[in-house]
This record gives C-alpha cells, sequence and structure tokens, in this order.
C-alpha cells in the first residue's frame, strides 16, 4: 500500500534488521535505493487489497469501487490473482472484526508516529482495529517466496506501539490487548497471529530503545545473520564476508589471512569490499555453498535415522492440495450441469512436446521458420569459461533493424 515519500532511517520493516544488526541503516545509506517487479506487483497488489477493504468498511458508492478497481487493472503488472488475494485479505479482516462483540472502528492506511521508541520512526499500518479492550493491526504481505510470521516480530509490535500511541487520547486505558496478523494469502490460507497485552507490549518498546539510539547515531555494530537477507549492502559487507570465510579453515582455505578480529573488521580496512575481494570471495564460497549443502543433506538423513542434531529437527514441508479422484470430480461437475469448457484449458503443447512429437527433422521442415530462441539470462561464470563472454550492448539493440 502507499508508503510515505519520506524514509525513515529505521523504519519499521527494517527492525528485525537494525535490531540485530545496529550498524546496518547507516551502512547501507552507502548504497542506492532500488526496487524490482516483485515490490512493484506488491505495491499493485496492496493497492488492490486498500480499496476491497475500503469497499467493505468504509461508505463507497459502487461508481467509485468500480473507476479505482478499473485503473488499477490497467496497469502493467496486474495479474487476476491479485483479486483472489485481495478477497482473502478482506475474507481475513472481516473475520477480525466479528470476533469483537461490537463492531470496531476500522481503519486503512493509518500513520503512526514510533518517535517514543526510535528517533525520527513512523510507519504506516494497513489496518487498525479497536473494539472492547483489544486492538489489533493488520499487515499484508504479497510476497510468496518467504513466509513472514507475526509471532514476535518487531514491525508489528512497532506499528502496535505506534497505533496504542495515536489512539490513547480516544480510548485512554480501555485497551488492555494487542493482537497481530499478518496475511500472506500466497503462502498460506491461514494468517500468522500474535498477541500480547499492552503492558508486555510497553515494556518490550522500552527494551529496544537503546539499541534503536545505537543504531540511529552510528556507526553501530555488525552483527550477520539470517536477518542480512534484505540488507541493501548484504553482497559487499565485509563483515558478513567475514562471518562466513569463519569456515575457510574447515576447507583449507584463508582469505588473504586478514580476516582474524573477532568482528571480522581490520581497523585499517574499510567497511566495503573491492571487487577483487569479490573475486576471491565468490571462488571460495563456492565450496562452502556445497559444504553446507552436504551438512544439510547429512542432517536431513540423520534425523530420519532417528539420531539427533541439537538445535534441529524434521518439519513436514508445504504440499499442494490435489483431487483423490480427478475423473470423479469432474463427472461430479459434468453431471451438476456445468460446460466441458469451464472445466477443461484448451492450450497447445510446449515446443519440447511438439519436437518430439513430429521428431526433430520433420520439426524443423514444418516449423523452424517459428522458433525464435532468445539471449539468456546473464550468468556468472569463471573467467575460464568457453562461452563467449556476455555483451549488454549486443543484447540491447538485439532484433533492432536499420529503420
Amino acid at each position: 500500500m502507499p508508503t510515505p515519500n519520506a524514509h525513515a532511517l529505521l523504519s519499521a520493516s527494517s527492525a528485525h534488521r537494525w535490531l540485530a544488526c545496529t550498524a546496518a541503516p547507516h551502512f547501507e545509506e552507502n548504497f542506492p535505493d532500488g526496487t524490482s517487479t516483485y515490490a512493484e506487483e506488491g505495491t499493485l497488489a496492496h493497492s488492490i487489497c486498500e480499496l476491497f477493504a475500503r469497499k467493505k468498511f468504509t461508505a463507497m458508492s459502487a461508481r467509485k469501487y468500480n473507476a479505482e478497481l478499473k485503473k488499477l487493472k490497467e496497469q502493467p503488472l496486474y495479474q487476476e490473482e491479485m483479486i483472489a488475494t485481495a478477497t482473502a485479505y478482506v475474507e481475513y479482516l472481516t473475520e477480525k472484526a466479528m470476533s469483537y462483540t461490537k463492531a470496531p472502528h476500522v481503519a486503512m492506511e493509518v500513520r503512526v508516529d514510533l518517535t517514543d521508541y526510535i528517533p525520527d520512526g513512523f510507519g504506516t499500518c494497513d489496518c487498525i482495529m479497536v473494539g472492547g479492550d483489544t486492538l489489533h493491526i493488520t499487515d499484508y504481505k504479497h510476497g510468496k517466496g518467504v513466509p513472514v510470521s507475526a509471532e514476535s516480530n518487531p514491525q508489528m509490535r512497532l506499528y502496535a506501539l505506534g497505533a496504542l500511541r495515536l489512539y490513547k487520547p480516544i480510548y485512554g486505558d480501555t485497551i488492555k490487548r494487542v493482537s497481530m496478523g499478518i496475511c500472506q494469502p500466497r503462502l498460506s490460507d491461514t494468517a500468522s497471529e500474535d498477541a500480547m497485552s499492552v503492558e508486555e507490549l510497553l515494556a518490550w518498546g522500552e527494551s529496544i530503545k537503546p539499541t534503536a539510539k545505537e543504531a540511529y547515531d552510528g556507526p553501530g555494530t555488525f552483527c550477520p545473520g539470517d536477518h542480512c537477507r534484505f540488507c541493501k549492502g548484504k553482497d559487499l559487507c565485509r563483515a558478513r564476508a567475514a562471518y562466513y570465510a569463519g569456515f575457510s579453515e574447515f576447507m583449507g582455505a584463508d582469505i588473504e589471512g586478514r580476516m582474524t578480529e573477532a568482528d571480522g573488521l581490520g581497523a585499517d580496512l574499510p567497511p566495503i569490499l573491492s571487487n577483487a575481494e569479490v573475486a576471491d570471495l565468490l571462488i571460495k564460497a563456492e565450496g562452502l555453498a556445497a559444504w553446507y549443502k552436504d551438512l544439510q543433506e547429512y542432517a536431513t538423513g540423520a534425523l530420519l535415522s532417528g539420531d539427533e542434531i541439537p538445535g534441529f529437527k524434521l518439519v513436514e514441508g508445504r504440499s499442494n492440495r490435489a483431487f483423490s479422484d480427478l475423473d470423479g470430480a469432474v463427472k461430479t461437475l459434468l453431471d451438476a450441469g456445468y460446460a466441458e469448457a469451464m472445466i477443461y484449458d484448451r492450450k497447445p503443447k510446449t515446443l519440447t512436446e511438439m519436437e518430439k512429437m513430429l521428431g526433430k527433422k520433420t520439426f524443423a521442415e514444418l516449423l523452424s521458420t517459428f522458433v525464435t530462441k532468445p539471449k539468456g539470462k546473464p550468468t556468472l561464470a569463471p573467467a575460464s569459461d568457453k562461452r563467449e563472454a556476455f555483451n549488454p550492448g549486443a543484447a540491447e539493440f538485439e532484433g533492432v533493424g536499420n529503420g
């Protein structure tokens, strides 16, 4: 959903990172803000969710709703799936609203002040509900690659603290409990939730103040870990390189013998890696990645055999629903009067399937004029690789005629 033009140095969405690595905020200032198709898709999906929520919980005419939805559907990144995810989001909000004994106050896209806990801090809540003694915060996540849990989630807690500050003049001390939910419909049909008392939340807020101040004032302390995933500078962070290179002794490797201090940073070395150092790490990290994969496979096998790997366990992976009897399901729909065109998708075979069916010779004789092979995506490879080096300029102008 829309975000403020100004970005807080310590954003609520990155709290999991700067609470663990107080050097991250100022370190990331060395790198430009970036975007991606995934991020832009997420912004569009958020806008559709917001529109659906306003239609459900505010007085919005059908004409205005349809006009706004039409504009959103005209966006290049629009996908029909976004209607389904927005519907799931509103269904969750409706479920939460119905859990109150009386209709709660519902507000969308609420900017909250976080300066009681974070210097210059602010954020925007996707949806806030207040009723009885409970305040509920909902955040929508469109991503489907990384599941986000609401349990002990610092972003959600900060939003809740900001919402408490905002609504205290109205509700006073009547709010005793805070619940938080993250709706991520592309990954799960069930929202992730967490809850705590207002006293517990306020105590947590007080506990992070020193850390927030350290991160804001800088330079902070580097502390690599899983929270590096979305750090803008993760690729060139010397501390992170040292963190992983610390395993090099198991491979008989050493990164120039210089990363030996406890925090991985030499007193005379800058925090940003040089391209030459990146090249050195690329070579050595390849073996580390393979080694780690081998460890994972060993640990999985050991746990399946009944052995113990301290700190790890096996869990059931994600699976997709499937018909136990597809033919029976189809027959049931046909018997119910549904047309075959509604049940079956008619589509041609893929290029590979057609070539296999016709044979390469016949395929070439009949269809070669309809086949095109675009340039592959640039892929990192050692200089010794026999393939020709990728030419960005040639790729950009490929297929452009002389006019």
